[in-house]
């Protein structure tokens, strides 16, 4: 009989394959991961010199060269991207005419230049970030909460309804029917003009996404009493109600008058 010869497998074959499987993987990631780690680097540095380029042709006049403030405009440093992509895209910035309040009108920047000075801006100093996706992911807040959160800490400003107020020496707080729920982030991260800064430590991002969901339902919900009146409250509906009754109380006179004649 013809004995079968038998080939043992070594015991540290299989470690040593698995070994070098994970030399390969480990010296592939690593080669993918350099690389575009260097072409993010070489990105973000294009963006950022790009947007230097765009704050010393319209931003420099008033916030200095170095973004370090002169007496027509404030320091730069430290205010972060998210307060560089509120104030430029609302069109608050670039600024024409000082004033009691830089108002919101149709922004002079593209996406891309806004990204690009706001990368700049955040270049000098650490600062608040602008907000991410799951930052503005508001779909699983709570809105009664956020009624809450807005009553007790935007309504003074903005009015219960989001439809803004007067304030003092010729300044208002706006009204949040036209802001998107990006700009309103970035305003309670950053508190432009008059606005107090909520930040993270004040109000965390489930806070804020709560109140964005509240301020998104006003601006859903319907009006089931009838004329709206602007939702300005009872000042407005009791002037309504005083003109109306005035002016009837005038015709009535006229007919009397007439009446009598």
């Amino acid at each position: 009989m013809k004995t079968l010869a038998t080939h043992r497998r070594h015991p540290a074959a299989v470690i040593v394959a698995i070994l070098v499987g994970l030399l390969v993987t480990g010296g592939l990631y690593t080669v993918v991961n350099s690389a575009t780690q260097a072409r993010s680097a070489e990105q973000d540095a294009t963006q950022i010199l790009n947007g230097k380029k765009l704050f010393l042709e319209g931003c420099s006049s008033c916030h200095g060269i170095a973004a370090q403030g002169t007496q027509n405009g404030p320091t730069l440093i430290g205010v972060g991207s998210a307060a560089v992509h509120f104030q430029v895209s609302t069109g608050r910035m670039p600024l024409a005419n000082p004033g009691a309040q830089a108002p919101q009108k149709p922004r002079e920047y593209s996406e891309t230049d806004i990204a690009a000075m706001a990368a700049y801006v955040a270049s000098l100093a650490p600062g608040p970030a602008i907000p991410t996706a799951a930052d503005l992911d508001y779909s699983d807040a709570d809105v009664a909460e956020g009624g809450e959160l807005f009553r007790a800490n935007c309504s003074q400003c903005h009015q219960a309804a989001g439809r803004g107020g007067a304030l003092s020496n010729g300044k208002y707080a706006p009204n949040l029917m036209e802001a998107t729920p990006q700009e309103i982030y970035e305003a309670m991260l950053t508190g432009p003009q008059n606005m107090p800064v909520f930040g993270d430590s004040t109000l965390p991002r489930e806070d804020k996404q709560a109140i964005i969901a509240y301020v998104e339902t006003l601006r859903a919900s319907d009006d089931p009493g009838g004329w709206a009146l602007g939702r300005f409250g009872p000042v407005t509906e009791g002037l309504f109600m005083w003109i109306g009754a005035l002016l009837l109380v005038v015709a009535c006179a006229i007919w009397i008058g007439a009446k009598v004649r």
